[in-house]
């Protein structure tokens, strides 16, 4: 965990100590997540096992209570207004699928090619390098609700973001991952991704609208029902988010332990490509004059990645032991920490850019 996350968002906006000190208490859920995951092996097994089409049950379930908060946020007249600010919603899609994909190709040739080659057998570089691209041709699905909520950021704008995302992925990771593979025969996870788009976007939002509706009825239509709400859920988003930590990182405990220098060396180019691709959509959009709550999460859904598809499609075209599957678990263990650090440099930096 890296200092700049030691206070998520700055004292005066009026933070609960659970959202104060969140790095310090995901940086103990990873511990216990890992403790656990060594001392009952079994017990995250059962809970591993609670899936289907590759798509985690529990998991998805401590998602909905994650973004849940956001979701009852969206206002739908806002979303209709978004065409009229599309700048980060170009920014998002260029990143995403012209630029991603494509760096972090260059830096798993890079580091398992060149930089640790006396490291690492050929054969395996080739795996890792394998998982990297399933990694970097995927942006995130879920998560980004979480980081885009952390930031203040707008949540119309962000479901915008998602859904826009979530469309070229149906049409164009198969074929962004052969070119950069290689191979024509990518057998794409078809059940997965739709079922991931249902569980992690459409059933959250719709249970969403459906509350907004509800507590604008009962309330006359007074807006502030909307924010008092979401303050009572917030501690809810919050648990959500530290148990999917714990879990996340004790399915993979032991592998974390057995083999901590190749989890490193594994981590180093996808760290180096979230910081990058974050700089690069963050600098671009404050060069437009982008607004900081649609900037925000416009970098961050770039940077964080849809893992649960990325890992299924390893599994599916290398196996289940493989290195591309592994490389695509180290990109979830890397994830919340680097995401965490993104988030505090995004609330520091607030002021630097355009109101909204």
């Amino acid at each position: 965990m890296t200092t700049a996350t030691a206070d998520i968002d700055a004292p005066a906006a009026g933070l609960g100590l659970f959202e104060k000190w969140l790095s310090v208490w995901v940086g103990a859920a990873i511990l216990a997540g890992i403790a656990l995951g060594n001392v009952a092996p079994e017990l995250f097994a059962l809970l591993a096992a609670v899936e289907y089409a590759s798509v985690n049950l529990v998991v998805a379930v401590l998602i909905w209570a994650m973004i849940f908060p956001m979701m009852v946020a969206v206002d739908f007249g806002a979303v209709r207004r978004v065409g009229d600010k599309p700048r980060g919603l170009v920014i998002t899609l260029v990143v995403n699928w012209l630029i991603k994909p494509f760096t972090m190709a260059a830096l798993g040739v890079l580091f398992f090619e060149i930089v640790f080659a006396d490291l690492i057998e050929p054969a395996d570089a080739q795996q890792y390098i394998a998982g990297l691209i399933l990694l970097g041709a995927a942006p995130c699905t879920a998560m980004v609700f979480v980081w885009s909520q952390l930031t203040r950021g707008d949540p119309a704008y962000t479901l915008v973001q998602v859904a826009a995302n979530d469309l070229i992925m149906i049409v164009a990771f198969a074929p962004i991952v052969a070119l950069l593979l290689g191979v024509t025969d990518i057998a794409v996870p078809w059940e997965t991704l739709l079922l991931s788009v249902a569980l992690y976007v459409v059933v959250p939002l719709a249970v969403g609208a459906l509350v907004r509706h509800r507590l604008l009825a009962t309330h006359g239509g007074d807006g502030a029902a909307i924010p008092e709400f979401t303050a009572r859920v917030k501690p809810l988003s919050i648990a959500g988010l530290l148990l999917t930590v714990l879990l996340l990182f004790g399915f993979q405990a032991e592998i974390i332990v057995a083999r901590p220098l190749l989890i490193a060396l594994i981590a180093a180019p996808i760290i180096i490509q979230s910081y990058g691709i974050f700089l690069i959509a963050y600098g671009w959009a404050k060069a437009w004059k982008v607004p900081h709550a649609v900037a925000a999460p416009c970098a961050l859904i770039g940077t964080s990645n849809f893992f649960e598809l990325a890992v299924a499609v390893a599994i599916g075209l290398f196996g289940l032991g493989s290195g591309a599957a592994l490389a695509t678990v180290v990109g979830v263990l890397v994830e919340v920490p680097v995401m965490l650090s993104l988030v505090a440099i995004a609330n520091r930096t607030r002021g630097s850019f355009q109101p909204s």
